[in-house]
């Protein structure tokens, strides 16, 4: 089939002849169209879904390490609460724009008393084997020693796991759902020690 344009006869179906500068102006086109994509998913991932995070510090020890990368999922917390065991990413109480990593011990309605660097839920000596050092409490702090707090509704009490090098509840009290990012579930470096993150099942849980 033929068409006729302006007096000049176009075949249809025939390439139409391209300089080599619009050639380069297509591909650069492509190219940044592509790199907004990407861009785009990334920032939807980042903040409806999952985020990468860097461990700072020793307060979780021997669990995590300094320096070590992890994975926080930002989207079981949309669907169910907290439990107990798990760790998690959540603003500092004096600074939102600085993120603490600590675990669940106590959940709302849980009352929490630690006494002799020992931690007792509802009254019951918690069995922590992921920790290696006794649980002191802070001159000053929220949680005085032998002292018994309830935990209000909405609110949950967090430990690091390395007890004399961490600012968790002990100092600042419980922390308001709010609060939390998300849920640790991956490391990812070191390779050596990269695996998905577990949950203790705790008496009575």
């Amino acid at each position: 089939m033929e068409q006729w344009t302006q007096g000049k006869k176009v075949e249809d179906g025939q390439p139409i002849s391209k300089s080599p500068i619009m050639r380069v102006v297509d591909f650069l086109f492509d190219v940044l169209q592509q790199i907004a994509l990407g861009g785009a998913f990334f920032v939807v991932f980042y903040i409806y879904i999952a985020q990468p995070n860097m461990i700072r510090g020793s307060s979780m020890l021997p669990t995590f390490n300094d320096k070590e990368y992890i994975l926080t999922d930002k989207i079981t917390y949309k669907l169910r609460h907290p439990q107990r065991g798990e760790v998690v990413i959540l603003q500092s109480p004096a600074n939102a724009d600085i993120d603490f990593i600590k675990r669940v011990v106590g959940l709302p309605g849980d009352s929490v008393s630690i006494s002799s660097g020992k931690v007792y839920l509802n009254g019951k000596q918690l069995s922590e084997p992921y920790i290696s050092v006794y649980t002191p409490v802070f001159p000053g702090g929220f949680l005085k020693e032998g002292d018994q707090i309830s935990i209000p509704q909405g609110s949950y009490f967090v430990l690091g796991d390395n007890r004399p090098g961490s600012s968790d509840s002990r100092e600042y009290g419980p922390i308001p759902f709010e609060h939390i990012i998300g849920r640790v579930v991956f490391r990812y470096f070191p390779i050596e020690r990269a695996g998905f993150i577990t949950a203790p099942v705790f008496a009575g849980n």
